[in-house]
């Protein structure tokens, strides 16, 4: 896979810049350097809106991936490899060297070997890692390179440890004196730092006697929830235009699946206490109480507002 890829990238920038050459020794024979010219800029045109179709399409462009643990600041570097290629950088050298097309095939030329050969520098410290290149100048400061995924930063790998994949006391009973009558507790990747990337999460909703987990939605994870003790009923909301209400009534082992985006809820209507696991489908689902939302700030809902609901502005701020 690496020697693959590491091949694969030197090829492609040998094949620009031959292809650059040959194009332009092929157009100055045929048609002289003014059209050179004039057709350099309508090419790069052209070649700079295929690589933006082919970014979007998803079916091309540069890529570079890996499959094992990289230092960070070959990472970093890799990402700089895109901007020094050829067909990134022909328009700024084109400019440079001016009509004359021998200097273009000899800055082309430069560039290639240079492109090829701070690749390859990178491609190097990607594998091989800076200790063991003697970098110790990049140690000294890599933990000032920070990679954030979906918002949390990456950890060194070799800095893991065990509690960054572990959560204590999931078992203990909440305190839902509250006004709702229930607690939940989140286990995501805030609490486990292990969990960044890997798409899971868990809470533990405790319920008192006719608590309520209130109807709130997750926009980025769909739930599937267990009874582990207690009576629950619950449901959710499909989405317009029908807005249907899909509810069951949940006894000790029973499971339930709320859809990503749905507004849902949770009701204890047994005489005894209720709890409930629910596990994710994202390491940060995010939660939108709904009541929260809409009426949490009054200055969005002017005087207009409150007769379309419904209800005086004395009822929705008791």
């Amino acid at each position: 896979m690496k020697r693959t890829s590491a091949f694969g990238a030197v090829l492609h920038v040998i094949s620009t810049s031959l292809l650059g050459i040959t194009a332009i020794t092929i157009t100055n024979t045929i048609a002289g350097e003014e059209t050179v010219h004039k057709l350099a800029s309508l090419l790069l045109v052209i070649l700079g809106g295929g690589y933006i179709l082919l970014f979007l399409s998803g079916k091309g462009g540069h890529s570079h991936s890996h499959n094992q643990p990289m230092e960070k600041m070959a990472v970093a570097g890799l990402v700089l490899v895109p901007a020094l290629s050829p067909c990134a950088t022909t328009l700024p050298v084109f400019l440079a060297v001016g009509n004359s097309s021998s200097m273009m095939v000899l800055a082309i030329i430069v560039l290639l070997f240079s492109t090829i050969t701070v690749m390859t520098s990178l491609v190097a410290l990607s594998f091989y890692g800076a200790s063991q290149l003697k970098f110790h100048w990049v140690e000294r400061y890599d933990k000032l390179l920070v990679v954030f995924v979906n918002g949390k930063s990456c950890q060194d790998p070799k800095l893991a440890t065990a509690n960054d994949f572990f959560f204590p006391g999931l078992n203990i009973p909440r305190n839902t004196s509250n006004p709702l009558g229930s607690m939940v507790s989140l286990v995501n990747v805030a609490q486990i730092p292990g969990l960044n990337t890997l798409g899971v999460s868990l809470a533990r909703i405790d319920f008192a006697p006719n608590g309520l987990n209130p109807p709130h939605t997750h926009p980025r994870a769909s739930e599937i929830l267990t009874v582990l003790e207690g009576t629950l009923y619950v449901g959710f909301v499909t989405s317009n235009p029908d807005n249907r209400l899909i509810t069951k009534v949940l006894y000790q082992g029973d499971v339930f699946v709320f859809p990503v985006g749905l507004i849902h809820f949770q009701l204890n209507v047994g005489n005894t206490a209720a709890v409930a696991l629910s596990a994710l489908s994202s390491q940060n689902p995010g939660a939108i109480t709904i009541a929260n939302a809409v009426f949490g700030f009054s200055v969005l809902l002017s005087s207009r507002l409150y007769p379309q609901l419904g209800m005086g502005y004395n009822v929705l701020t008791m």
